[in-house]
């Protein structure tokens, strides 16, 4: 049999976050640990040994861009290359501090010494299994480790899977490498389980085939095969929590003047369940998201689950920073259980995506829970652009949660704004440079120009979107030979189709952009500072304030039913539900007044659907209508 030393290595390689055990290491050693409880299973976080030795600082800057990551391990995987990958590098490290911008070739030694003293440090020979976790950023430095660790112990199987191995990615990393033995193209552990117990029983040295989930160089599989179907655990409340043990034993060995507060990851669904098809009839999800392919379907744990591991994991690490890693939190009674995670003992600091539909109740539980910051779904501030993005929302929706963010005792928001969407035309910016100025007085989003990924809906159906002439983005041709490149399908493509005039078309966005971070930064330079567009309740009368960079602040009184109308459209409300509301005043008399609202930047309308802009200034809620 192979696996003569009943060993197994899991290994992640540069670029995660440092300060976060892997979910996918923690997850595959308490499954493995559970089913083979006689096999050691040793989870090696690479990336936390070359952040130690590169320095946290510079380890972070290189980390924040996918090509200035992917750019370093090339350059020691196919150092013939080194001089066309150093001008790549230089072309994307402007905004790196001086020294690490200009000397890259420092960098590579730096990184190349601290890599071989932790290839050197493991008796890499000891495994039967070698396995590694291959995720945005990582391919790179995957590729260099998986080589030299190969060398070491030639007769260990190896196997790649994760997000960067779905579909026919890791079949193409399966043609082009010849040290990769075989690849899981989903979630890992019944196909991991499965192989090791393969490899147990197996008299010579061969894998017992087919193995739903797992590909194998020496049986290359049909487009019918059971190895390119997922093989995934139907119930999530049946797996082990994590187990990051081995990350916390590295992180407690490191010297005390390195040592840093972790974040432990946890995960309480696979998948995504927003999954709609758009009305165009276009493949589900959201247009450009590619980050459910290596998932078939939507899965979650129960809310008595979720409680459990969370307790648990604040007992075993002795942290309170929990990340959940979600493409969003699922639906249902998220208020419930965000009170139940508030009776928990300990200050929480919690981290969640969300979708932009998510309540502003659910938001204060959150809140009072312990959620410091969420990652909205946000990806456009025009209605028009966002049906085409089949996002299920509107800018008054993704108005509302911006606004509800600002309140004292909720999350902060997060979110991103797509630039240069495919097809995107003069329209969609208009409309979202006109909701730009009612966003003024909230978090401001960042600017993303988009990517096109392998697998998203905007792939599957290029016609639909304008593009044409799909392949592996040009950049990859600065870090790979071509002979390699050629038999490679990566994450991240380029194609032909207006990429020259959605960059023109979308500048005055951009700049927007830009003064609207100034102007935030600037009217919350000092401590505490109020939110930029305020109201405090007087019972019968309502004061709004406007704050302004360069400027006293405006002052806004409402009295009477000004001042409940006002209130009432604290959410959405249409203009027949407001008449509803207060039959006595037509809409003679209430439209005047919301287009007052709106054109004082107060309020926000579309078709018809009215918003109000200002927040409580410390968190208390006036009266709130049903």
């Amino acid at each position: 049999m192979i696996m003569e030393t009943a060993q197994i290595a899991l290994i992640s390689t540069p670029w995660p976050l440092f300060y976060r055990p892997s979910i996918q290491l923690g997850s595959l050693k308490a499954w493995l640990n559970r089913k083979f409880p006689d096999i050691r299973v040793d989870s090696h976080h690479i990336y936390l040994s070359i952040a130690h030795a590169l320095g946290y600082d510079l380890y972070g800057q290189i980390s924040k861009k996918t090509w200035r990551a992917e750019a370093t391990y090339a350059a020691l995987l196919f150092p013939e290359r080194r001089e066309r990958i150093s001008r790549f590098w230089r072309r994307h490290s402007k905004d790196l501090n001086s020294g690490a911008k200009t000397d890259f070739e420092g960098t590579c030694r730096l990184l190349e010494e601290a890599s071989h003293a932790v290839i050197d440090a493991v008796p890499w020979e000891d495994y039967g299994l070698i396995g590694f976790s291959i995720c945005f950023s990582q391919l790179t430095s995957t590729l260099f480790f998986l080589r030299k660790i190969k060398e070491r112990a030639p007769f260990a199987k190896v196997v790649v899977g994760g997000s960067a191995c779905s579909g026919k990615m890791g079949l193409s990393l399966l043609h082009a490498f010849p040290e990769i033995d075989c690849v899981i193209r989903g979630e890992g552990e019944r196909p991991l389980a499965h192989l090791t117990e393969s490899l147990l029983t197996s008299r010579d040295r061969k894998t017992s085939f087919p193995i739903p989930g797992l590909l194998d160089r020496f049986h290359i599989p049909s487009e019918s095969s059971d190895s390119l179907q997922f093989s995934q655990v139907s119930e999530l409340d049946r797996l082990p929590a994590p187990d990051y043990t081995d990350y916390f034993h590295h992180m407690k060995s490191l010297d005390a003047l390195n040592r840093f507060l972790p974040e432990v990851p946890m995960e309480i669904s696979r998948g995504c369940w927003w999954r709609q098809k758009s009305v165009q009839g276009r493949p589900r999800g959201c247009a450009f998201c590619n980050l459910n392919i290596q998932w078939k379907g939507y899965r979650a744990k129960s809310q008595e689950r979720i409680i459990k591991e969370l307790k648990r994991m604040l007992e075993r690490y002795e942290t309170l920073s929990i990340p959940f890693m979600d493409n969003a939190l699922p639906p249902g009674d998220l208020q419930g259980l965000f009170k139940k995670i508030a009776c928990l003992p300990g200050d929480l600091k919690l981290f969640a995506e969300i979708r932009a539909t998510t309540t502003r109740e659910t938001l204060a539980a959150m809140g009072a829970a312990g959620m410091k910051e969420v990652q909205v779904g946000v990806e456009a501030l025009s209605t028009t652009l966002l049906k085409k993005l089949n996002k299920g929302t509107s800018a008054i929706t993704n108005l509302e949660i911006m606004k509800n963010c600002e309140s004292p005792g909720l999350p902060n928001l997060g979110g991103n704004l797509i630039l240069h969407f495919p097809g995107s035309n003069q329209q969609e910016v208009e409309e979202t440079l006109t909701t730009l100025e009612f966003a003024a007085p909230f978090r401001p989003l960042k600017g993303i120009s988009f990517w096109l990924g392998y697998g998203s809906p905007v792939s599957l159906d290029p016609k639909g979107f304008g593009i044409k002439k799909i392949r592996n983005h040009p950049f990859y041709a600065h870090l790979f030979p071509s002979e390699i490149l050629r038999n490679l399908n990566l994450m991240i493509k380029g194609y032909q189709g207006g990429i020259r005039d959605q960059k023109r078309l979308w500048r005055p966005v951009n700049q927007r952009l830009e003064a609207w971070r100034a102007t935030y930064a600037r009217l919350h330079q000092a401590p505490k500072s109020e939110p930029i567009l305020f109201y405090e309740d007087g019972g019968r009368f309502l004061i709004i304030r406007q704050r302004q960079a360069q400027a006293a602040p405006l002052i806004h009184w409402l009295r009477g039913t000004s001042r409940e109308i006002y209130l009432f459209c604290e959410t959405v409300r249409s203009l027949a539900h407001i008449l509803s509301r207060f039959p006595g005043f037509g809409e003679e008399k209430v439209r005047p007044f919301l287009n007052m609202m709106v054109d004082k930047r107060l309020m926000f309308e579309e078709g018809n659907r009215y918003l109000s802009l200002a927040v409580p200034v410390r968190g208390r809620e006036s009266c709130r209508y049903v």
